[in-house]
């Protein structure tokens, strides 16, 4: 895993939540300064503090760690970032950290999921040109 991923999506979900690092700090019952360390990289969580911080977002550790083991896919460390803002990013979370979601697209990869969000978004016309230009593509070689 990049020495990067971990401590961006720790800034990330931190802000999205809107808390600041003193809190997440007595979350995790240690100093602002440490949990600091962990976002900048200088120092990576125990598991201890990982599944603390997996608990206050609501999500699996797997998910913190950007780590999505799939069957019949190599290992992905790369979690979805919505590209549009934070907002998107709020929704993109909380979509998918509903347990009837959670459930339902355990299996999927995380590009996967990401196409399923934003598909959720448009409109039924939409949805249907997009099919179609989808079968298109689907027919030409890769």
């Amino acid at each position: 895993m990049s020495e990067k991923k971990l401590p961006q999506k720790l800034k990330e979900l931190r802000k999205v939540n809107n808390y600041t690092q003193d809190y997440v700090a007595a979350v995790l019952g240690i100093v602002r300064q440490t949990y600091s360390h962990y976002e900048t990289g200088r120092r990576t969580p125990d598991a201890e503090a990982l599944y603390k911080l997996a608990g206050l977002y609501n999500i699996s550790i797997d998910d913190l760690m950007h780590l999505t083991v799939d069957i019949d896919r190599e290992v992905s460390y790369d979690a979805p970032v919505p590209s549009q803002s934070s907002e998107d990013l709020s929704e993109f979370l909380e979509f998918f950290n509903d347990p009837a979601n959670k459930k339902k697209y355990m299996f999927h990869t995380n590009l996967e999921k990401e196409l399923l969000f934003y598909f959720n978004k448009i409109s039924e016309e939409d949805k249907k040109e997009i099919i179609e230009f989808t079968k298109i593509k689907a027919r030409k070689p890769l």
